[in-house]
């Protein structure tokens, strides 16, 4: 009888956790073959590469193709189903965690950095030239995070994003970027940042509108509803994926030898602030605020966790925490609004690794630096965070302006470069780790508040099952 139990116990978590398991083995599998492959042959040609990476390819892009949709539809019904008060509060919630988790990243990252010094008596390497070749100000990449918000075109924000160029005059050498000429483009990506604030403006004005936005109200919340099942569709494509998205990056890294070499104490640090930072910082808040560890949440999102590292991106990896957090019972009205939110401004491991970053190549420059200008690589590597796009190695073009910081030239990316598509992976996961951990955070502090935010008379059977399932877990 005994065994029987433990058989059927047995079964039902490996149907459980599934996906995830075979997500993870997607994940490791892709490293061996990737390994083997690299082993049995030094030279692979980018064409090569490129059939192996394919099917990794068309997973990524039909989980971008989700992104748009289901961040409108989501934000626009998470912020309609609540009244002005309670959106306010959820919203005051999650920034105020985000933007305390990322401080903390930051002062980690610098702490370790300066009691580490990985980059004393380290040697330079050569500077690809060519490499990073946009000018930009700090200032003008915080005025342009500000524009974004606000996009002249909502079509033109679901695939361009807008920038600041600056020019160098003609015929002119050693000019201060201060003068150098203003101009700007759009740049092909989502402006995710306009895009939430519209669907929060409008989820707004649906929650105002009452009995007359209801057929709106409903079309978001059927749509979103429809988008997630799409996505269920999707994820179960993730352990193909992510195989091949991994191995094909093992198959890029040009000399195993010279990345450890060179960068080794470098990429131990940032890794070190990533583990302490994901399993100490994050976790004592956690546990400050709703007295539960979050480990037990954490082992629930291994296919989100494994997706996350796979794909390198946080936009991408959004529909699959949105599920994740919907199996686990987090109400779905904070879920959908805190996560792409999360996505969208809240990137703790990018904070870190850019502080960590900058800090490292001035110490291989023989720089020394003050106390200001630590504190100044603090404050730009926060808003560089926010500025930087949910897409993989976006800490690349944000660490310009870190760099700027303390007087680095830009071309001092191509020093790290060789590691960062190994990192961006671990930081991402961090990122993602972050916002779900933020998300069932802001619902412990709401429930009370949701509880009453939710008509009883009008409520449906699932909403009523969803909202006792939430606090009977909290109350566990």
């Amino acid at each position: 009888m005994s065994n029987t139990t433990n058989s059927s116990g047995c079964m039902r978590f490996i149907r459980r956790n599934l996906l995830t398991m075979l997500t993870i083995v997607g994940v490791l599998g892709g490293t061996v073959v990737g390994l083997l492959l690299k082993m049995s042959s030094e030279h692979w040609t980018q064409r090569e590469v490129m059939y192996l990476q394919y099917p990794g390819d068309l997973f990524l892009r039909m989980l971008k193709c989700l992104i748009v949709p289901l961040l409108v539809s989501s934000i626009t019904s998470a912020i309609g189903a609540l009244d002005l008060s309670m959106s306010g509060k959820i919203a005051t919630r999650a920034i105020i965690y985000y933007f305390t988790t990322t401080i903390c990243a930051v002062v980690l990252g610098i702490i370790l950095v300066c009691s580490i010094r990985p980059g004393s008596g380290g040697m330079v390497k050569e500077m690809g030239k060519g490499a990073v070749t946009r000018h930009v100000l700090t200032s003008d990449t915080l005025l342009d995070l500000v524009r974004n918000l606000f996009p002249p075109n909502l079509v033109q924000a679901t695939i361009f994003q807008y920038r600041t160029i600056l020019v160098p005059p003609p015929n002119a050498t050693n000019v201060p970027l201060q003068q150098y000429k203003i101009t700007s483009e759009f740049t092909q990506g989502t402006n995710v940042l306009g895009l939430v604030m519209f669907s929060v403006i409008l989820g707004v004005t649906i929650g105002k509108m009452r009995e007359t936005g209801k057929p709106l109200q409903e079309f978001f919340s059927a749509l979103s509803e429809a988008m997630m099942i799409i996505t269920s569709w999707v994820i179960w494509m993730s352990p193909i994926g992510v195989f091949f998205l991994v191995m094909s990056k093992i198959l890029e890294i040009d000399s195993f030898a010279e990345m450890i070499g060179q960068l080794g104490f470098y990429f131990m640090t940032v890794m070190i602030g990533l583990f302490l930072h994901g399993f100490g910082t994050i976790a004592v808040i956690f546990f400050l605020t709703t007295r539960r560890l979050p480990f037990g949440y954490i082992a629930q999102m291994g296919q989100v966790l494994a997706t996350a590292f796979g794909t390198g991106s946080s936009s991408a990896t959004m529909p699959i925490t949105i599920g994740c957090l919907d199996d686990m019972g987090i109400d779905p009205r904070v879920t959908r609004f805190v996560i792409p939110v999360g996505a969208t401004i809240n990137m703790d491991g990018t904070a870190l690794y850019e502080a960590v970053a900058a800090l490292f190549i001035a110490q291989l420059r023989g720089i020394s630096l003050t106390f200001g200008h630590i504190v100044a690589v603090s404050v730009t590597a926060t808003a560089a965070s926010i500025g930087a796009a949910g897409i993989p190695q976006a800490g690349l073009v944000t660490m310009v302006m870190v760099l700027d910081t303390v007087g680095l030239p830009a071309e001092d990316v191509t020093i790290i470069i060789a590691v960062d598509w190994l990192l961006d992976r671990f930081r991402t996961t961090i990122n993602v780790m972050c916002d779900a951990l933020g998300t069932i955070l802001v619902n412990h502090l709401s429930r009370r508040d949701l509880k009453g935010n939710l008509d009883i008379d009008d409520a449906e059977p699932h909403e009523l099952q969803e909202l006792g399932a939430v606090d009977g877990q909290i109350k566990e």
